[in-house]
């Protein structure tokens, strides 16, 4: 056992070294697991040991290199697909698909990041259930039960808000990395295990790709950390503010999905702190961000459309 895990810790040691070196696509254009197995059989490391060093510096690698936008795009669209494997676009109200996307624009122009690979996009899942999701890449889905709990133009903005700043802060992205990292320490774990026991290491590993899963668990299962959702609604009063929204709104939303909680199992109760949790934070740091009430001017077409 304790000869394995030193076989661990220099595989990592020499993977690790490897990739200050070499980025993942210069490592694969190379052939690098090839070319680098090669080279330290040729000044005495075994086969069994070079592969594995080989195979998990590639996999390190991939830990560090940076996803493009269209590649956010892509993964986002993706994630989308599955969201839409589950659930229905309301297509009944055309004008609300409008409305909100309108308010999206809005709350975008003063963004730190206004305009992405392929833009931003909000639709409306034909759902009692109250939720609300956003991938990388651009893609929001708010249902028609969240949809139905807010109050106001204000209290809706707060809501595509919220997830604008999921997807501005890059919360999606970020479980692909911690997932990047748990495969190749799993990748370094079983070839140096591999390597010890003579196990052939041909199928260990194949392209080490996105997880598009990790985000699909993250999303509408275990929910964001509670510091990211955190992190989320401090972006959305920032963002509301920029826009000329009332910032105050985002609590007035989470009061309402406070009151909705005990009648409304799963959805939001699964997926994110509780409300009252999030307006502690909130409370924290909305005294910081002010603008003219101009709410009442904006009821009329709210009123209109939802």
């Amino acid at each position: 056992m304790k000869a394995k895990k030193i076989t661990i810790l220099l595989i990592l040691l020499a993977a690790l070294t490897v990739t200050v070196f070499f980025s993942c696509a210069v490592m694969e254009a190379l052939g690098m697991e090839q070319v680098g197995s090669g080279l330290l059989q040729a000044v005495g490391v075994s086969p069994r040991i070079a592969d594995a060093i080989a195979k998990s510096g590639v996999a390190w690698a991939k830990t560090f290199e940076q996803i493009t936008p269209e590649q956010e795009y892509y993964i986002g669209r993706a994630v989308a697909a599955n969201v839409l494997a589950t659930y229905k676009i309301q297509t009944s109200n055309p004008a609300l698909t409008t409305y909100v996307n309108k308010i999206c624009n809005t709350l975008l122009i003063n963004s730190p990041r206004p305009e992405i690979y392929n833009g931003y996009h909000v639709n409306i899942l034909d759902s009692d259930e109250i939720n609300a999701f956003a991938t990388p890449g651009g893609h929001i889905f708010i249902t028609r039960g969240l949809v139905n709990c807010t109050t106001s133009e204000d209290t809706l903005a707060s809501v595509i808000a919220h997830e604008v700043s999921h997807i501005q802060l890059e919360h999606g992205l970020k479980a692909i990395k911690n997932s990047r990292i748990n495969q190749a320490l799993a990748v370094t774990a079983t070839s140096a295990g591999s390597a010890a026991t003579g196990v052939n290491l041909e199928e260990l590993t194949s392209t080490f790709g996105f997880s598009i899963n990790e985000i699909m668990v993250t999303m509408m299962n275990n929910g964001y950390s509670q510091n990211q959702e955190f992190d989320a609604d401090s972006t959305a009063l920032s963002l509301l503010t920029l826009a000329g929204y009332e910032p105050s709104s985002l609590i007035d939303m989470l009061q309402v999905l406070d009151r909705e909680q005990g009648s409304h199992p799963g959805g939001f109760n699964s997926t994110h702190p509780t409300p009252r949790q999030r307006i502690d934070n909130a409370q924290k740091s909305v005294g910081k961000y002010s603008v003219q009430d101009t709410r009442s001017y904006r009821q009329d077409r709210y009123r209109a459309t939802i």
